[in-house]
């Protein structure tokens, strides 16, 4: 229920721009509208009321009836100053609430008829009371935050009695918004009004609290700021007085200036203030402000943003693969498959490749063109013979001479967070009361640890998870299997002769002549590369055929030198010549049929090799003699075809006590080669059975395998390698286990149509391919 008494009267109209007039409420404004000073003028010449009502939108010139609140307040205009420019100031209090009824006038003013809304005493109840109260409250802890209210407001708040008006009072002095404010004005029941205005209040007030806050935070940042500038000034002066140099000063000015623009990860840079403050605080000639200094410099110079753009373009990246290396499938489809993946999802990590294989097969030069094809920086570090730790972690700085280590040296070096890696020789790395270096590379190569690798001088995590890590190794057999897991291996064998010709005439040919300045161009057959490879090398690589390349192209240089019109095509003729005489025969095989006498395989770190086993049986008393320096391994297998033989000898056709009577002796050749492996198994069984029965062992048929005691014939490794080995020696046939006839696809296909391949599971099989009939 409304707690007012309601009057009509006709009154001229004023439109306020964002201000709201409240009854008891003195307050002057300007006019300038020409509507406005003609109400103004009209009101003057009768009662001096005018109905003052706030404009929806306070950018409207000429509001209608429409743009302006239904409520206002009348007011009596106390005083009239008419200013410069037409413009007329007027001074008004607020009498009482209206409501517009409807308008009585448009032109030359507006006028009104509006209904009078004039509070009426209301009973003091205790809810009033304590309304008026809390409100009463709220305004003073209000005038407490502001500085721009005067304390007699206060007073004055006080003195009020009447809720409606103690409410209007507030509401005049309080910032709140021209909606907030109409919604008081509008509010016609005291008690509305107050609890309205209370709840404004307290979210004043809390908004209030917060600013209060936040400028105490800022206050204090900005005093933290001009202390610290006091005191350095103070410093600098202390300086001067002392006759110390400024230069110390500029010097931490200058860190620190470098590390605010770096843009370090969060650590790093808590690190390097911490770093520079103690610095600060130390005498210019400190030996450990050298320390500092360089550890400083360490980190600034890290690529923390530093990253080269990847070259997206799958077929120029094969192209580029192609043009520095040939053959090696399997490794450039595997770089082309990481670029494909990187074109579609970006934050794809490093991979970790190692590639493993003969020396001399291009692994190392394989990760040139492979940062070459991708566009990004390359870096080589050789492992061989590491045995120190801190090489990988780095020293910690309690050391004298502490550095970090090498992986976050290499990247300092090629100022770049994502170049590819090499890391030689994986395979020779030793361990001593150093530490284990293969132990500390496995949080270098473990994608899920090197996003934050940590080294011991830095002590800051580093992401070297962008890096494209590549390792070689000659020998998977020296590295630790848990640094093994880490990594995706990629087996590089041998070339065949047909690929070393290739090799030779694109690759290695041209780049021998350009590296001696020989300017002219130089052929050379296809027969002299063929000698030489045949000759004068023995490997599975082509590092030894480079070696000897370049001996003919310093030949031929030293010729040119004398004659600069000398000129030659090289041929087989001429290699000899230059080279002396042939370092190697090539590995032939058994020229006839002989009792005995098996071909076997064998696999080396040069590549495969043909292996002649003779075995010889001479009266004795069963003793098994094995000679030709063989390993342990190859020891058993002689013992376990030895008992196989004995137990199926009635069917083989051999004396059921030729082991009574008879020794065997079995012996492979070249005997200063240290020689073992599980691969020989058949072969040694296999002569030993020609031995014993006297049947000839086919010389074109070549095997490999090893066997158990009940004749089973067991898969092997480096089929590759040992079938090019059989190749080279004129074998035509090859006795392979079953299990390995996947291996045969890595074979070129060239050479697979030259060998015939038999797979078999058991020794009765091998005796019937390889043993006379």
């Amino acid at each position: 229920m409304q707690n007012v008494d309601v009057k009509v009267k006709t009154i001229p109209l004023i439109p306020l721009r964002g201000l709201t007039v409240y009854p008891y409420m003195i307050v002057h404004f300007d006019v300038g509208r020409k509507k406005s000073i003609l109400a103004i003028e009209e009101a003057m010449a009768n009662d001096q009321v005018v109905f003052l009502v706030t404009q929806k939108n306070s950018e409207e010139e000429e509001p209608s009836i429409e743009d302006l609140y239904k409520i206002g307040t009348s007011a009596k205009v106390k005083q009239l100053l008419k200013l410069p420019g037409g413009v007329v100031r007027v001074l008004v209090e607020g009498i009482s609430r209206g409501e517009i009824l409807s308008v009585q006038q448009d032109e030359p003013f507006v006028s009104v008829n509006i209904k009078e809304h004039v509070d009426q005493p209301i009973e003091e109840s205790k809810e009033i009371i304590a309304l008026m109260r809390n409100v009463a409250n709220a305004f003073e802890e209000y005038i407490g935050y502001m500085n721009n209210i005067s304390p007699e407001v206060l007073l004055s708040v006080v003195s009020i009695k009447e809720p409606g008006r103690l409410a209007d009072v507030i509401a005049s002095h309080i910032s709140l918004t021209t909606e907030q404010k109409q919604e008081i004005l509008e509010s016609l029941d005291v008690k509305e009004r107050l609890e309205k205005l209370y709840g404004m209040l307290l979210n004043e007030l809390d908004i209030m609290e917060i600013e209060k806050e936040i400028a105490a935070k800022v206050r204090k940042k900005i005093d933290k700021v001009q202390k610290d500038y006091y005191l350095r000034e103070q410093l600098n002066a202390i300086r001067e007085e002392l006759g110390e140099s400024d230069d110390a000063q500029q010097e931490i000015d200058e860190y620190r200036d470098r590390i605010e623009k770096a843009g370090l990860p969060d650590e790093a840079r808590e690190k390097a203030l911490k770093e520079l403050d103690r610095l600060a605080k130390m005498a210019p000639g400190s030996p450990e402000g050298s320390v500092i200094r360089t550890y400083l410099d360490w980190i600034l110079d890290l690529p923390w943003h530093s990253f080269t753009e990847d070259k997206l373009d799958i077929k120029e990246a094969r192209r580029i693969l192609n043009e520095d290396h040939y053959g090696l499938e399997k490794v450039k489809e595997r770089i082309l498959e990481y670029l494909a993946v990187r074109k579609l999802k970006e934050d794809v990590k490093g991979p970790i490749l190692c590639l493993v294989g003969p020396p001399g097969v291009g692994k190392t030069s394989l990760g040139k063109s492979i940062a070459r094809a991708m566009g990004r920086k390359f870096v080589r570090m050789s492992l061989g013979g590491l045995r120190d730790e801190a090489e990988i972690r780095g020293h910690r700085r309690t050391y004298i001479g502490a550095m970090p280590g090498r992986i976050i040296s290499s990247l300092k070096y090629v100022h770049s967070a994502n170049p590819v890696f090499l890391l030689d020789e994986i395979d020779k790395m030793s361990s001593d009361f150093r530490g284990d270096p293969a132990s500390a590379m496995l949080e270098v190569l473990d994608p899920e640890q090197n996003v934050s690798f940590r080294d011991h001088y830095m002590d800051i995590p580093f992401d070297l998870s962008k890096v494209f890590f590549i390792t070689t190794a000659n020998t998977t057999d020296t590295i630790p299997r848990p640094l093994l897991d880490r990594m995706e291996i990629i087996y590089i064998s041998g070339y065949t002769d047909e690929e070393k010709l290739n090799i030779a005439k694109k690759y290695l040919w041209p780049k021998q002549l350009k590296e001696h300045g020989i300017q002219k161009s130089i052929a050379i057959s296809d027969k002299a590369i063929k000698k030489i490879i045949e000759e004068y090398t023995r490997e599975a690589g082509v590092r030894n055929l480079e070696r000897n390349l370049g001996s003919l192209v310093r030949k031929i240089a030293s010729r040119i030198a004398e004659n600069k019109d000398f000129n030659v095509t090289v041929s087989a003729r001429i290699v000899e010549s230059y080279l002396g005489k042939p370092v190697y025969r090539r590995e032939k095989a058994v020229e006839k049929n002989e009792v005995g006498v098996v071909t076997g395989l064998a696999w080396t770190p040069m590549g495969g090799e043909i292996l002649s086993v003779e075995a010889l049986k001479v009266p004795g008393s069963g003793k098994l003699v094995l000679t030709g320096q063989l390993g342990d391994v190859m020891k058993e297998s002689a013992q376990a075809g030895l008992t196989y033989i004995r137990s199926k000898a009635k069917e083989l056709g051999i004396d059921d006590d030729f082991y009574k009577n008879y020794d065997i002796h079995v012996h492979v050749p070249e005997g200063a080669i240290p020689k073992d492996g599980p691969s020989a198994g058949i072969t040694m069984a296999a002569a030993m059975v020609s031995a014993l029965t006297g049947r000839p062992a086919l010389s074109d048929v070549a095997m490999t395998g090893e066997i158990t005691l009940v004749g089973k014939v067991l898969p092997i490794g480096g089929v590759k390698e040992k079938v090019l080995a059989a190749y080279r020696a004129g074998i035509k046939k090859v006795i392979l286990p079953e299990d390995n006839r996947r291996d045969v696809s890595d074979i070129p296909q060239s050479i697979r149509r030259k060998i015939g391949f038999v797979f078999v599971n058991n020794l009765d099989q091998v005796l019937d391919n390889v043993l006379q009939k």
